[in-house]
C-alpha cells in the first residue's frame, strides 16, 4: 500500500505542470460559458468546456476521471480490431488496474464486467465504467466546478470580452 501511495503522490506531483491543451478549441463565448452552468451535458459536449473542467479536476486531484472518459470516447470511434485491442489494454492498464496511480473509482460489479470483456475487447468494453465516471463527475465535481474560482473567472472574462465587442 505504501508503494502505491508513493506512486500516486508522484503522479500527482507531476500534474502540477501546466495542462497541455488536450483538445484544440476556439475560445468560448460568454453565452457558451453561461450554458455550462445550465447542464453538465453542455459542458461535456464542448471541447473548451472539457478543457476548463479538466483543469478544475486537476486542482482536485481527479483529472484521471476526465482522461478516462476521453480515452473511452476515443476507443468508441475506433473500427480496427488491432487498434481496439491495443487501446483497450492501454485504458485498462492506465485507469482500471489496481496497480495504476491513475486508477478511477469503480464499483466491483463494473470491474468484474470489464475483466470479463477484456477477454475479447470491443469499442464498448468500458461503457458501464465510463457511465459510472461520467455520473461521478456530474454529481460530485460539477457542482464544485460551478462554484470554483476557475469557472467564475472564465465567466467574468468571457462576459467582459463580449461587452467590449
Amino acid at each position: 500500500n505504501e508503494d502505491r501511495e508513493q506512486a500516486w503522490r508522484a503522479s500527482r506531483e507531476t500534474k502540477l505542470e501546466p495542462v497541455p491543451n488536450c483538445e484544440a478549441c476556439a475560445r468560448p463565448t460568454a453565452e457558451e460559458v453561461r450554458g455550462w452552468a445550465q447542464s453538465f451535458d453542455k459542458l461535456m459536449k464542448s471541447p473548451a468546456g472539457r478543457n476548463v473542467f479538466r483543469e478544475f479536476l486537476r486542482t482536485e486531484y481527479s483529472e484521471e476521471n476526465m482522461l478516462f472518459w476521453l480515452a473511452c470516447e476515443e476507443l468508441k470511434g475506433e473500427c480496427n480490431k488491432h487498434s481496439i485491442d491495443e487501446k483497450a489494454r492501454t485504458i485498462y492498464e492506465d485507469y482500471i488496474s489496481i496497480l495504476s496511480p491513475k486508477e478511477v473509482s469503480l464499483d466491483s460489479r463494473v470491474r468484474e464486467v470489464i475483466n470479463r470483456k477484456m477477454q475479447e475487447p470491443s469499442s464498448h468494453t468500458f461503457d458501464d465504467a465510463q457511465l459510472q465516471i461520467y455520473t461521478l463527475m456530474h454529481r460530485d465535481s460539477y457542482p464544485r466546478f460551478l462554484n470554483s474560482a476557475i469557472y467564475k473567472a472564465l465567466l467574468q472574462g468571457a462576459s467582459r470580452s463580449s461587452s467590449e465587442s
